[in-house]
């Protein structure tokens, strides 16, 4: 999945949290920030419903605004980066 997470999700550790859950839940992918103050997600593995479900809400110093995900095919990443 690609997911695009739009509102105050730059500057509050968002990407970590991302980093941390995912792996937490055995996926693979990257996290990074983009130009306009998004940040881009994407993963894949068995459990990336639970991430994106995740996602709307965030760490409690972020505040998600919207999230646009679009089911891509998986790359084979592997482990997960934050850039």
């Amino acid at each position: 999945m690609r997911a695009l997470v739009s509102g105050q999700v730059q500057g509050v550790g968002f990407r970590w949290a991302v980093r941390e859950r995912a792996v937490g839940l055995g996926l693979t992918g990257f996290a990074h920030n983009l130009a306009d103050g998004r940040v881009e997600v994407e993963a894949e593995g068995d459990r990336i419903d639970e991430l994106s479900a995740w996602l709307h809400v965030g760490p409690p110093s972020a505040r998600v605004a919207g999230v646009d995900v679009t089911d891509i095919p998986d790359k084979g990443d592997a482990g997960f980066q934050v850039g």
